[in-house]
């Protein structure tokens, strides 16, 4: 494990949990900054869909925004080079880092040990290749050309999980195994010294702000929006048509279902992602959870900084 001054405080839950606002608060105290592992707000004019934070509402530095270009190709392994950068970066300097996201992968990515195939890289013949047979031959057919070379990583993957299957062949390229490498994840070792918090909301009540939201992602501006990003020319690119809140506008706009559908179905899609989120971050035994139910993010800053874990670490 690398050693740092001080241990990365790590934000998790669910959309619409409140970590943005809590981890702000958190870094305020410790006078650290906040490095946001979100595999949508890492695109620049990604704004009101991805819930990033406004530059107006920044009261410490914020890390993890505005990367790429919508059209540019991301991943995992990109962001951990990046988040293990920053981090190391700001403990040069004395401040503490508060890790804050809902992307599970790319938070374990930077304080976990995670090994990366090559082909987590961009500009990735093999990936191209498959994905491109996916998108001639359909999901189906990539997943049962999955299942005749890998059956064993192929009954581990949802033939509709295009990303995982192709990853699965990337893997299967390099003598590895996919299914090998999702057993082992639970016991990967740590990379870097931290200390987890989850926040946790009652489901219903997360499904009304979830509700809440979209709603003000629409009176704030979302389909202006994804009509600058269309004008930009991304509506080839790999990120935005296939982005929750961007994707359903976009069927809108080209008059494939009404605005009122759009947002219904931007709405059913976020609660069911932040049910997989809740799934993901659950498996972690490491988080320590705290009842977020009731948003008050200085009363729960307040309960991180006193856990026991932290105790004596930060001067305040």
């Amino acid at each position: 494990m690398k050693t740092l001054k001080t241990p990365v405080i790590t934000i998790v839950g669910p959309t619409a949990s409140g970590k943005t606002d809590v981890a702000q608060q958190v870094a305020l105290a410790v006078k650290g900054a906040v490095v946001s592992a979100d595999s949508m707000q890492i695109y620049r004019g990604m704004d009101i869909g991805t819930g990033k934070l406004p530059v107006s509402e920044r009261q410490v530095p914020h890390f993890g925004f505005d990367l790429r270009d919508p059209g540019e190709p991301y991943s995992a392994a990109l962001f951990q080079d990046y988040g293990r950068s920053c981090i190391a970066a700001l403990d040069a300097q004395d401040t503490p880092a508060v890790l804050c996201g809902g992307t599970g992968l790319y938070v374990r990515a930077v304080i976990d040990d995670y090994q990366f195939p090559t082909g987590e890289q961009v500009a990735n013949p093999v990936r191209d290749h498959y994905t491109a047979y996916a998108e001639a031959h359909g999901n189906e057919a990539l997943w049962q050309l999955l299942q005749e070379r890998d059956p064993e990583s192929a009954a581990v993957v949802h033939p509709n999980n295009v990303r995982r299957v192709v990853r699965a062949f990337e893997l299967l390229e390099e003598g590895g195994s996919y299914a090998r490498q999702k057993e082992q994840l639970a016991h990967i070792a740590p990379y870097l010294p931290s200390v987890q918090f989850g926040l946790a909301v009652d489901p219903d009540i997360l499904n009304e702000r979830i509700n809440r939201r979209v709603d003000a992602m629409m009176d704030q501006g979302l389909v202006n929006e994804v009509e600058h990003l269309l004008d930009q020319g991304f509506r080839q690119g790999v990120t935005a048509p296939q982005a929750i809140g961007y994707k359903e506008i976009v069927e809108a706009l080209e008059a494939r279902c009404t605005l009122d559908e759009a947002v219904e179905a931007i709405k059913q899609a976020t609660r069911r992602y932040a049910k997989r989120q809740r799934t993901w971050f659950r498996r972690d035994e490491r988080i320590c959870w705290l009842d977020a139910t009731d948003p008050q993010p200085e009363r729960l800053a307040e309960q991180i900084l006193s856990h026991e874990s932290l105790k004596g670490i930060f001067a305040r």
